[in-house]
């Protein structure tokens, strides 16, 4: 509220004071309105008329609501941790042909960037158009000048969503969304920004614990179309042409569906409705890798009547390697209602764990870059794919049991025990759980 405060100071003259007063009430009124707002309900209240998620009618229903197209993805591959995406994104950008298009909410001066700046600024001296679209405030760790070679050989860096006056409104939109799109035939999407927090790690922390997925067929076009959405409103142009959008061929396809979320006026998302259906529709296992745990009143309802028909729950949080350590006391302060009921809660030892995944009976997979909590559901433009494979489900499944070895399972009895200083600090949680 001090940017509001300063905007008043210097800009309402004496005369405008009684008029100003009012403008700066109603504008305070409309922040904190957004901010603790309830969000919408997302009950399910005729469970039992969901088709079972092995089936086409699932599919179907999944698809209308989220309205994403049912894609044919064709290879689809998972990389674990930054030694191995970090190069499978370099190596796909040396073979770029015709476009490049990234897009981050994390873009930080690293040396994975200068990396990345590198072998951008080559591709664009060979003339492929390479656009990056980089959120305003989660990339501020990357000065323009940092990208000068890549600006300098002809390629464009986007802000999205600068802090401008008339932007005040809607300044708490940022894209969460981290895409790379080659030649619109080869897609990455997961969790990871661009940063050594993620590749080798930095001040003496280990780096980051997180997933990227590469994929190729008709995903990909729904991808590029995710960028292109929030290009127009960075860079105010519509991209169009065979250089993003060629003919895509998807031999041995896989089911995949691209969620692409952006609140609604009522702060309602697609990425919600899908982790509520996914969920609702599980008969044996539900995995949950987040590395932000607060969810709201009907997310918990739904995870326990998971738990009351037999569904086996297991989530994995980051533990106090958390980089939010208001977060995660708030997330611990969710605990008790799941653990009551038996839910399994993880908290990961080595690192901080970044990954999103959601798994469903071993048959569907989410990755993406969507957390379980308010600002991910409510607030932030998200993407997500969702994919029905128990192949990709059982790759993802391969890398939770993994990460489950190097975590301390919380049980009731710890939870209720857990330090007063912790919990003063959940009183907070209200300010990050809007409720019903």
């Amino acid at each position: 509220m001090n940017l509001c405060v300063y905007l008043f100071a210097v800009t309402v003259p004496t005369g405008l004071f009684v008029p100003g007063v009012i403008a700066f009430v109603l504008l305070t009124a409309y922040l904190l309105a957004g901010m603790f707002a309830p969000m919408p309900r997302y009950e399910i209240k005729d469970s039992n008329q969901i088709p079972a998620n092995d089936t086409r009618p699932f599919l179907l229903l999944l698809a209308s609501l989220v309205d994403a197209a049912i894609n044919r993805t064709g290879r689809l591959e998972v990389f674990t941790n930054g030694p191995a995406f970090y190069p499978a994104i370099i190596n796909a950008f040396r073979s770029a042909q015709h476009s490049i298009n990234l897009e981050a909410y994390v873009f930080m001066k690293s040396e994975i960037a200068r990396q990345y700046v590198e072998v951008l600024a080559e591709r664009a001296r060979a003339g492929v158009q390479v656009n990056l679209v980089l959120d305003a405030f989660g990339s501020m760790g990357a000065p323009d000048n940092f990208f000068a070679p890549l600006l300098k050989a002809g390629g464009r860096v986007v802000r999205y969503n600068r802090l401008t006056w008339y932007h005040l409104l809607r300044m708490d939109n940022r894209t969460h969304r981290e895409l790379v799109i080659v030649d619109g035939k080869t897609g990455f999407i997961g969790g990871a920004g661009v940063s050594d927090w993620w590749f080798t790690g930095t001040n003496g922390k280990p780096r980051w614990r997180d997933d990227m997925v590469r994929v190729e067929g008709e995903t990909v076009a729904n991808l590029q179309a995710t960028f292109a959405e929030n290009w127009l409103q960075a860079a105010g142009e519509l991209i169009v042409g065979s250089a993003y959008f060629p003919d895509l061929e998807c031999p041995d396809p896989t089911t995949a569906l691209v969620i692409n979320s952006t609140p609604t006026v009522g702060g309602s998302t697609r990425a919600r409705i899908l982790m509520q259906l996914l969920i609702a529709s599980a008969t044996r296992h539900v995995a949950i890798t987040t590395p932000y745990f607060v969810p709201d009143k009907t997310l918990k309802l739904e995870l326990c009547r998971a738990i009351e028909r037999g569904v086996k729950v297991q989530i994995l949080v980051p533990g106090n390697k958390n980089n939010h350590f208001l977060t995660r006391s708030t997330s611990r302060g969710t605990y008790g209602e799941l653990l009551k009921v038996g839910a399994e809660l993880y908290e990961y030892q080595p690192s901080m764990i970044h990954a999103k995944v959601l798994i469903v009976d071993e048959l569907w997979a989410v990755v993406g870059s969507t957390n379980f909590d308010n600002r991910s559901f409510g607030i932030n433009d998200e993407v997500n794919l969702a994919v029905r494979d128990s192949t990709v489900a059982q790759r993802l499944g391969a890398d939770f049991t993994a990460d489950l070895q190097c975590s301390q399972r919380i049980s009731l009895e710890e939870w209720r025990h857990r330090p007063l200083t912790e919990r003063a600090t959940e009183l907070l949680g209200w300010v990050f759980e809007r409720q019903q």
